[in-house]
């Protein structure tokens, strides 16, 4: 563990120094994150000029998910999106060599490598939208229950890079561009929203299949809910299996994978 604690010290180290080397894409990043926040605060707030609730859920609870999802958002963009945007072409040029040869796991290694510091200020934008709407809800939240969604939703943080490595897995086979990750961007539209607002086929997908809706509206039911622990379980649950299969997928397609050197 101290390995790889000292391991990602060094990826922040470096990943700074490289911040500060373009410093206007750096404050517009983070100024186009800021926009894509005020734009979904925006939507639900004209939605409840027209509503009373959103599939069962008030203005204040929407506004919880809401902050919750903003978090997931700006810490995997923080922590593993520019790592996993490098891996197709990694793959498809056979240089992966490198990587693969550390004495850590290859998957840490690839997606933590770089730390994304824009995002980061964004992570601390989210934290304190989260903040402004646990502030503003009219009903009072028991503390165990919010530590509970703060921990369900870096689970679904989690959650969201498992899914990601797994639609992009394919590229070992295909040497496409992004392996399946159009379509996994496509579906994480449906994480955005309440589970609530689905009904029939798609919310069993989206709850068991293709899980986006554990990233943000099942902390949220944890939040809202009695049944805390056995939203808090299933959420847990989920996340391992889909740790187990992200694995073995993973290492599977390292099978298949040819080296430039080779």
């Amino acid at each position: 563990m101290m390995r790889y604690l000292r391991l990602y010290k060094h990826f922040v180290k470096f990943s700074l120094m490289q911040a500060m080397q373009f410093r206007f894409d750096f404050f517009f990043k983070i100024a186009m994150d800021c926009i894509f926040y005020l734009v979904n605060i925006l939507f639900y707030k004209i939605l409840f000029a027209h509503t009373g609730g959103l599939a069962g859920w008030s203005e204040s609870q929407v506004m919880i998910f809401l902050a919750g999802f903003l978090m997931v958002d700006a810490i995997q963009m923080t922590v593993i999106s520019s790592g996993c945007w490098m891996i197709p072409g990694l793959v498809n040029k056979g240089e992966l060599d490198y990587y693969l040869l550390r004495p850590v796991s290859s998957l840490f290694f690839l997606s933590t490598r770089s730390f994304a510091f824009d995002s980061f200020i964004n992570v601390l934008v989210a934290a304190g939208i989260l903040v402004w709407a646990f502030v503003t809800s009219p009903v009072t939240y028991p503390l165990y229950k919010i530590l509970i969604f703060l921990f369900l939703t870096l689970n679904g943080t989690y959650l969201f890079f498992q899914m990601r490595i797994i639609a992009l897995a394919p590229i070992f086979w295909t040497h496409s561009g992004r392996g399946l990750e159009m379509i996994y961007w496509t579906l994480t539209k449906f994480g955005e929203r309440p589970d609530g607002i689905f009904r029939g086929v798609v919310r069993l997908v989206l709850v068991s299949i293709m899980p986006f809706a554990i990233m943000s509206s099942f902390p949220a039911r944890a939040l809202f809910q009695e049944n805390t622990w056995e939203v808090a379980g299933y959420c847990v649950a989920v996340v391992l299996v889909l740790h187990f299969v992200m694995v073995k997928i993973w290492n599977f397609g390292l099978k298949s994978y040819s080296s430039a050197s080779s």
